[in-house]
């Protein structure tokens, strides 16, 4: 569904990927790893068209996404939740969720973006508890869940996180990422860029590992789970007390 072959991405004349390839097949959870600044979160803003300039290939569903803006890139099926969900935090629960369906709705397909908002709040509750109320009140668990919502809004193909884990809770980590494996059971196709490695590679069925803007292992994410090198750079002490916490 996803190919990416060769890119290059530039901040100025820092280049922040080198020569990065990666594909994900149709129906897969497929997560990126690494530490922070290792171009993750490059590669998912050159995906979504936010950074133009890049060099290599993009292909989605075998066509090219080079020179695409991002209205265009989600058209084509792609929706990202960004790195600190950016909400519109003045606007209600229900806004936001249907701001993610704006193109949806310029079409006129009405009928389709009730079924997906009643699809949306049955899989996050607690967003139709708080439809009415402004998105900057919610909890930061409550935001990733409307983050999500809105990106599933927009019907994507391809779902695309950035680290999506970050400042919440172990206990709504784990609810999130459980989400995600039952988005995967359903159909969706998702790339998801965590610092988070465990959980990442927890629900995802193949990982790669990014280093200062250069890939250097790809696998299954069970063997990499188990890979040495991945245990004790990204993994680290609390490992065992995840994958025990799961049983």
């Amino acid at each position: 569904m996803l190919e990416i072959r060769n890119l290059k991405c530039y901040y100025g004349r820092i280049r922040a990927l080198s020569g990065v390839s990666l594909s994900v097949d149709q129906g897969e959870v497929v997560s990126l790893i690494g530490a922070n600044g290792s171009g993750k979160s490059t590669l998912l803003t050159a995906i979504s068209g936010l950074l133009p300039g890049w060099r290599g290939e993009l292909l989605f569903e075998g066509e090219s996404l080079a020179g695409l803006p991002p209205q265009e890139v989600v058209a084509r099926g792609i929706s990202m939740v960004p790195e600190g969900r950016l909400i519109f935090g003045a606007l209600s629960v229900m806004d936001n969720l249907r701001l993610g369906a704006y193109l949806r709705i310029r079409k006129r397909d009405h009928f389709g973006v009730r079924q997906d908002l009643d699809k949306v709040l049955s899989i996050f509750p607690v967003l139709k508890e708080r439809a009415g109320q402004d998105a900057g009140t919610l909890s930061g668990g409550e935001q990733q869940m409307l983050a999500i919502g809105r990106a599933l809004m927009a019907k994507p193909r391809l779902l695309l996180l950035d680290e999506p884990s970050m400042g919440l809770a172990p206990k709504v980590v784990k609810q999130i990422f459980s989400t995600l494996s039952m988005l995967r059971d359903e159909g969706l196709t998702i790339l998801v860029v965590e610092q988070n490695a465990q959980a990442a590679l927890a629900v995802a069925d193949r990982g790669y590992v990014l280093e200062t803007g250069r890939m250097v292992l790809t696998g299954r994410a069970a063997d990499l789970l188990e890979d040495e090198e991945v245990k004790r750079a990204y993994l680290g002490k609390d490992y065992a007390q995840f994958t025990e916490g799961r049983a």
